[in-house]
């Protein structure tokens, strides 16, 4: 009895010191790295044997009782992960008890209209097109915004999404992150400021974008808009005529161009555009609401913008 304790106990130490060792050993990947998928209600055996159909090269049952025995098995959260070389049964474990998804990311840039945006959310990778073939009023009202243009309603910035995420996340806090910043800067407004809405302010921040050559512009430019604003002139800024243009825009404004009446030609209708014509930044938002101090009614020289696009 005394020698069959003993071996049992030789046994125990043998496999013990086999598993510490197995947990600790890094994986046999098939590919330099690999996606791993777990849906919502995967099982621990269900995703012990999606990792090895994902091609981690190991058995399905050594995975599974590593996560029974660990007692954490429960804790595994579903989600888009990614393995790379290196990964251990016990950082596997790991990653995915924390839920460590895979992110991705894509970039909203200043100046860019909700066209751009449109395309830059359809070249992401890894992101669901919930928005495909969607008219932009319609994507709007799913964002809880139905009375909203989309024109200048999302900060640029970059998101980061897991894998398989809905572009229509990406939008919700796009959306959100301008209504924060346009809020603020409305907040920081100069007392004469002849903006009567946070929507004029963000018609005019994205003016002002358009228009900024150099950073160092941007006050000023903002300055020259207000005072004309004041006065009731005509703000007569190109880019204006060119989003109003949209697609018959060919990258020369012509003087036929500047007569030619749209709702946001701003040499032909007084006052503010009916909507942003791109979207504006955190620095063209605070110039807008906060103008340099001066009298000019003229643009300021300034550097060409970056090419200037339509809708």
């Amino acid at each position: 009895m005394r020698r069959f304790f003993s071996l049992m106990v030789v046994l125990a130490l043998v496999f013990g010191g086999w598993a510490y060792v197995w947990v600790n050993q890094a994986l046999s990947l098939s590919a330099a790295s690999l996606d791993l998928s777990i849906e919502p209600g995967t099982s621990p055996r269900g995703v012990a044997q999606e990792a090895v159909n994902s091609g981690v090269q190991t058995s399905p049952v050594l995975l599974y009782w590593w996560f029974r025995m660990s007692g954490k098995a429960r804790l595994i959260k579903a989600g888009s992960y990614e393995l790379e070389p290196g990964t251990t049964p016990r950082s596997l474990l790991a990653k995915l008890t924390r839920g460590e998804e895979a992110l991705r990311s894509v970039t909203l840039v200043e100046g860019w209209t909700f066209k751009q945006v449109r395309s830059a959310l359809l070249k992401a990778e890894y992101l669901a097109q919930d928005t495909q073939g969607l008219e932009a009023n319609l994507i709007m009202e799913k964002l809880g915004h139905p009375a909203h243009h989309p024109e200048g309603r999302f900060y640029p910035d970059t998101y980061t999404y897991a894998k398989g995420s809905s572009d229509l996340k990406v939008l919700q806090r796009a959306l959100r992150a301008m209504d924060h910043h346009l809020q603020a800067a409305w907040e920081q407004r100069a007392p004469n400021s002849p903006l009567k809405t946070p929507d004029d302010l963000l018609t005019l921040a994205s003016i002002v974008e358009k228009e900024t050559g150099r950073a160092s512009d941007r006050a000023m430019i903002a300055s020259v808009f207000s005072n004309r604003l004041r006065l009731g002139m005509l703000l007569q800024t190109d880019p204006t005529v060119i989003y109003g243009l949209g697609d018959q825009f060919d990258g020369n404004l012509r003087r036929r161009d500047l007569l030619a009446d749209t709702p946001w030609n701003t040499y032909t209708r007084a006052g503010l555009p009916p909507t942003p014509i791109a979207m504006p930044g955190k620095a063209a938002l605070l110039a807008a609401a906060q103008p340099a101090s001066s009298r000019w009614q003229q643009p300021v020289q300034r550097q060409p913008r970056r090419a200037q696009s339509g809708r």
